[in-house]
């Protein structure tokens, strides 16, 4: 889980080094386990060199210790691996070698080995903010690239090519016949496209909007004639203008409707909180605020929904996990609106309820 992740994180972050003794490995999704470990043999080469004794004990003790895992583990975790192993020990001269590892909530797409004071967190805290799914389409008439942003990473899902030719009339072919032909071969690669965003985005539960690049008027003519189903189409948050359809062109995508991400977020947040003051107000019974409430109503079995505000995460740990103990969803609200501002000062803890206890 998310909260999980975000705990991992917050207790790696306080650990530091006296010397370069922490070991940070990432390993990606579907990569061969047996490939790091044959490296992390490699490193202890390496580490025999280290001049100081301690450091250099500590370090190959942390390396055996990280091979000796992976070698336990049957099968690479979907997601892939990240391990973290080090002496931790706050006593110069004293030895405390602690590993931990944790798959991660996404595919893991970094490949890293890196021994240093303080562990590398940066790919997982990138994680944490993948609440959000968009899928990505860039095409024009000759070239489309779909794609998925999860977070900050953009993976490519599908390319495809229509076969569409260019303005030069084939011979013997009159000018209207050609264009008629251009035209029916264009449509044709617009619903081949609708179809591939059906494949690669409908079932995805995670999918909170669609972005659409592409020349003038190509976006304009998919939309309205490659047929695409009515429940992706209301996806569809923004058309941007741009020229590239490959892999960059996602890329670029993302860029040009930052606007339109960051706003997604906050009209979330928004209705999230809507929501629960229109019932505090109207149904005042089937809600709870501050942790006293909140916790009588989870041991009740009653809450719907968790609300934390950030500021005040790290004090209800105990009511997260009791919560996703109960199947109750999660929200965390951010204090960057004035219903998260309100939200903060009338407790930061809340919940909408399924039933009323009360």
């Amino acid at each position: 889980m998310e909260q999980d992740l975000e705990e991992f994180i917050s207790r790696l972050k306080g650990i530091r080094g006296r010397h370069t003794e922490l070991i940070t490995v990432y390993i990606p999704a579907g990569f061969n386990k047996d490939a790091v470990v044959k490296q992390l043999e490699a490193e202890k080469s390496t580490a025999d060199n280290i001049k100081s004794k301690g450091t250099r004990k500590a370090v190959m003790t942390a390396l055996e210790k990280i091979t000796r895992h992976l070698k336990t583990i049957d099968k690479m975790p979907e997601n892939g691996l990240a391990v973290f192993c080090g002496n931790v020990s706050k006593t110069e001269g004293q030895e405390d070698i602690q590993l931990w590892s944790i798959e991660p909530p996404y595919p893991m797409k970094t490949r890293l080995y890196r021994c240093d004071q303080e562990f590398v967190i940066e790919p997982l805290e990138e994680m944490t903010q993948a609440k959000e799914v968009y899928g990505l389409v860039v095409m024009d008439r000759k070239e489309a690239t779909i794609g998925l942003l999860e977070g900050k990473h953009i993976s490519v899902l599908r390319k495809m090519t229509s076969g569409v030719p260019g303005k030069i009339r084939a011979g013997g072919q009159s000018s209207a016949r050609f264009e008629r032909s251009i035209e029916g071969m264009a449509k044709e690669f617009y619903r081949r496209i609708a179809e591939a965003m059906k494949e690669c985005f409908f079932e995805n539960k995670k999918l909170k909007g669609i972005l659409i690049g592409g020349p003038i008027p190509t976006k304009e003519e998919f939309m309205k004639e490659g047929e695409l189903v009515t429940a992706l189409k209301d996806k569809v948050l923004g058309l941007r203008d741009l020229g590239n359809t490959d892999e960059s062109g996602l890329g670029e995508l993302v860029e040009l409707s930052s606007d339109v991400l960051a706003q997604q977020g906050i009209i979330h947040e928004k209705k999230i909180m809507e929501r629960f003051f229109y019932m505090l107000a109207k149904e005042p019974g089937k809600t709870a605020y501050g942790a006293d409430a909140v916790r009588k109503a989870l041991d009740y079995g009653a809450v719907e929904l968790l609300l934390v505000s950030k500021p005040m995460k790290e004090k209800a740990i105990k009511l997260i996990e009791d919560a996703e103990r109960t199947s109750a969803k999660i929200e965390i609200i951010s204090v960057e609106t004035d219903e998260g501002k309100q939200f903060y000062n009338l407790a930061g803890i809340g919940a909408i309820l399924r039933f009323a206890i009360g």
